[in-house]
């Protein structure tokens, strides 16, 4: 696993502070709360395990002691989101039903978690008085513009009922800011990967959809022909730009921001690169029809993010992806 000098990046910013993370038991969630962990902040995660594991915790869980809380519960249980919200400064809103394919198939219950699940959210922290909401808002919601990069002024164009409501989230965002003064910042992650991320899922993301592959001695499978590029991004940038948004002394007021690495890869790259690194380059990639909802190219222009966070990538995408396939190598193994 790849040792993130938190410390060195944010320095005491969040000694003694409360956090709430809402999904914290899953991927993205349980490192953000391992980080606020290691600098010392108490955090509070809730999560109904839908997509998390508590095993997620156990990296850190011993070494936080009565510092990390877990709440087994919905972000559509407006009590246990208020509980939960309640004397916390800062609320990293990571809960969310991930999956284009699934939200295609399932379009109503992504848009009651998604979208109501935010505004419950929102609507908690609110309330409580928290100083700021930061939001994990999606590149999907670029939809297939040709432009690239992608600039965060760019009219969305969202092509799936994901996009659709991390769309609205954003909204949301900028409107609870606008009207009530609460802080908000909506950060659009580009297609974050790293240990973790479950691989089990028939919805699984394609790095770790191809690592299970792989380990099993099959072909990964690409959906198209495996031309369309993507910005993958290792999850501690991701972690890292949520502590930069908390932290930072202006306002956010609802700005979108986009969080990557600024480089591309073509899925046909990351197969061939992925069947390499597990010592299998014999197993050519398996190509299949194109899935409804999938953008062509992703890449991200990241001026607004240095611009407002003083954000760079942390971790490059190859410095990411080695640590990954070796946890996958690990917890996948027959």
């Amino acid at each position: 696993m790849l040792n993130t000098d938190w410390r060195g990046l944010h320095g005491k910013h969040f000694e003694g502070a409360r956090a709430l993370v809402t999904g914290g038991a899953g991927f993205i969630g349980s490192h953000l709360a391992e980080a606020l962990i290691k600098l010392g902040a108490s955090v509070t995660v809730i999560d109904d395990l839908c997509g998390g594991d508590e095993a997620n915790f156990n990296d850190y869980r011993a070494a936080a002691g009565d510092r990390l809380r877990f709440v087994k519960a919905s972000i559509l249980d407006a009590e246990a989101v208020a509980r939960c919200t309640e004397g916390c400064r800062y609320v990293f809103h990571q809960a969310a039903l991930g999956s284009v394919p699934r939200s295609v198939e399932q379009p109503v219950l992504y848009a009651q978690v998604n979208i109501i699940g935010t505004q419950t959210v929102l609507e908690a922290a609110r309330k409580a008085g928290v100083k700021r909401v930061m939001f994990a808002a999606s590149s999907s919601a670029y939809g297939d513009s040709p432009t690239l990069p992608k600039i965060e002024t760019m009219p969305p164009l969202p092509k799936s009922p994901y996009a659709a409501g991390k769309l609205a989230g954003e909204a949301l965002m900028r409107c609870y800011a606008a009207s009530y003064g609460l802080d908000t910042a909506s950060l659009r992650y580009f297609n974050i990967f790293g240990y973790r991320q479950n691989a089990n899922s028939a919805y699984a993301a394609v790095i770790a959809a191809f690592a299970k592959a792989l380990v099993a001695g099959k072909p990964p499978v690409i959906f198209g022909d495996g031309e369309q590029s993507r910005d993958f991004t290792f999850v501690h940038n991701a972690v890292h730009a949520n502590l930069l948004a908390a932290r930072a002394e202006r306002e956010i007021g609802g700005e979108v921001i986009n969080i990557a690495c600024g480089e591309r890869v073509t899925v046909n790259e990351l197969a061939a690169q992925m069947a390499s690194m597990f010592g299998r380059p014999d197993l050519k990639a398996e190509h299949r029809e194109d899935r409804a909802g999938d953008v062509k190219h992703s890449l991200a222009d990241l001026s607004q993010a240095k611009k407002l966070l003083g954000y760079a990538p942390i971790v490059p995408f190859s410095a990411g992806l080695a640590p990954t396939v070796a946890w996958y190598r690990e917890v996948l193994k027959a």
